[in-house]
């Protein structure tokens, strides 16, 4: 069984200062023999920052045996989740027989004597909330991964993405999940959408005083989509043809699905 896999997307997005600094650091340790690690949260890019420095396999840090394997067997190596090793001092053992250089990440700070024993150099990359230059680029790059997973080549859904819901909590992970549903629903026709709330319903139907526990289900896009386009309850109340008490009250029950 293969304990490691090659890195193929080497596609470093740096438009922040931040990421900017990242990209720096990973151009200089190209030219240089050092280990180095890399730090940050899920999403943000550790193992793509990897792959520009080095052209390495990779292995998972939560399997010892598979890393200790892989060195035997590799000159240079991308070790993920270096966090979850397990037991340092065997990893150190290892490298001291294997002249293997190792690119590092991990999903939080490791003891400094740990990261000092093993690397020359440690990069810290920020989360996507606070890289906010970076955002609009990968959002472009997801948007033409979407174009060419789904085989669509004209600009049609392109307008639909100046309102998407760019979800950042897991960093590029969400976010791309936030364009993929963007492009998929801006293909949806009418049919279409009406299709996949029979089904969903279907799934929901049963427990009893079903039609009042599942209005919310109509109610709360209808409510977000009229303050997206008109902005205030005032303008709501007037497009919406709905009485303002009505319309405040229906919002005070839905004022969890509603972001402040």
């Amino acid at each position: 069984m293969n304990t490691a896999n090659v890195v193929v997307n080497t596609n470093f997005i740096a438009n922040s200062r931040a990421s900017k600094e990242a990209g720096r650091l990973a151009n200089l340790l190209k030219n240089l023999n050092l280990n180095a690690l890399i730090i940050g949260e899920r999403g943000v890019g550790k193992l793509t920052l990897a792959s520009n420095i080095v052209d390495a396999n990779i292995v998972d840090g939560s399997d010892l045996n598979a890393v200790l394997n892989a060195i035997s067997s590799n000159s240079v190596l991308i070790i993920r989740n270096f966090h979850k090793i397990n037991n340092y001092f065997i990893l150190k053992e290892a490298l001291s027989k294997e002249p293997t250089r190792i690119i590092a990440t991990a999903l939080k700070k490791i003891d400094e004597n740990i990261t000092d024993t093993f690397f020359g150099l440690k990069i810290s990359i920020p989360p996507l909330s606070e890289r906010p230059e970076d955002v609009q680029d990968l959002v472009k790059k997801f948007l033409q991964e979407a174009k060419e997973l789904f085989m669509q080549e004209d600009n049609d859904a392109d307008a639909d993405l100046t309102n998407i819901n760019m979800d950042l909590s897991q960093n590029a992970y969400s976010l791309r999940r936030s364009v993929y549903i963007a492009f998929i629903t801006a293909q949806f026709g009418e049919d279409d959408i009406l299709n996949i709330l029979e089904k969903f319903l279907a799934q929901k139907l049963g427990s009893g005083d079903d039609y009042r526990k599942l209005l919310y289900i109509f109610d709360v896009p209808l409510l977000r989509a009229g303050f997206t386009k008109f902005h205030s309850q005032l303008a709501i109340s007037k497009n919406f043809g709905l009485n303002r008490n009505t319309l405040r009250k229906k919002i005070s029950e839905l004022r969890n699905f509603f972001k402040k």
